[in-house]
This record gives structure tokens, sequence and C-alpha cells, in this order.
């Protein structure tokens, strides 16, 4: 087999790590959506706060307390998100550099196989291309991972808003 015969896969490569820069694409939206919805439900509980609409004092005192409940379940998934936000920045720039790793290998193994288009391709040689691959791999597993626990967030918050328009 010769670079030449290899030379559309790596071809593929090179396209495809290119647009690893847009993957980001897969996370963006649910990123977006968890800060939003959190940020409104925070608006919600700081209305609930300051809501003294009740005629006597034991219903204040039992508002008030449902309000300390909504509160403190809303710290901590404000916690857990607070973790996760940071992840999430990690591994959103760990998308770009893969993006910019995997296509830089690619266009230089696109360049080397178009110099030696005749030449049989070594074992290292298709090593390096199917390596070549895993940084589009990597970036995809890690925006689908990262889209899911925003959305899984964003599903926990959403249950606190429910239960606070129940509740309150």
């Amino acid at each position: 087999m010769t670079w030449g015969e290899f030379q559309a896969i790596v071809q593929l490569s090179a396209g495809l790590n290119m647009a690893i820069l847009s993957f980001v694409d897969i996370s963006l939206p649910a990123i977006k959506e968890r800060r939003r919805v959190f940020e409104k439900a925070q608006q919600e509980l700081e209305r609930h706060k300051k809501t003294t609409r009740h005629q006597d004092e034991e219903s204040q005192a039992a508002h008030v307390k449902r309000v300390s409940e909504m509160d403190q379940k809303m710290y901590l998934l404000w916690k857990e998100a607070s973790a996760f936000s940071n992840e999430e920045d990690s591994l959103l720039k760990s998308t770009g550099v893969m993006g910019v790793v995997g296509s830089v290998v690619s266009l230089v193994l696109l360049w080397y196989s178009a110099q030696h288009y005749n030449d049989p391709i070594s074992t290292l040689g298709k090593v390096l291309v199917a390596l070549s691959f895993g940084s589009l791999i990597g970036a995809f597993v890690i925006n689908f991972m990262t889209a899911s626990q925003a959305g899984m967030l964003t599903r926990k918050c959403n249950a606190i808003r429910s239960e606070m328009h129940d509740r309150l």
C-alpha cells in the first residue's frame, strides 16, 4: 500500500480535524441554557424572598422557612454547577488544543503523503494516520459529555424552579 492510496484517509483526517474547532457548538448551547436557567431561578427565588403578602406571622414564618429550603437547594446546585463551570472552561480549551494539534498533524501527514505519493506506507505511517483521528474522537467525546452534564444541571435547576412554583 502506498501513501497515495492512503491519501484519501489522510485528507479526511485533515478535514475533520479542522472541523474540531466547531465542536464547541455541541456543548455551548447547553452551557448557555444552564446558565440562563440558573440565573432565572435565582431571580425567582429573590422575588419570593421579598414577598410579604402573608396575612399573619405564622403563614409568613412558614413562607420564610420554605424560601430558606429552596435557597439551600439552589445553593447546593450552585456549588455543583460552580465546580462544573471550571471543568467546562477547561474542557472547551482542551477541544481547541486538540483541534490545533490534530490539524497540524493531519496537515503534515497530508503534505508528506503528497511528497511520497508512490512510496509504500510503513506501519508507523498507518499508526500516525490512525492517531490523527484520535483528537477528533477525544474532542467529540469531551463536548458530548460537557453538553450532557450541562443538560443534567439544567434539569435539576428546572426541578427546583418547578418545586419553587408549587411550594411558594
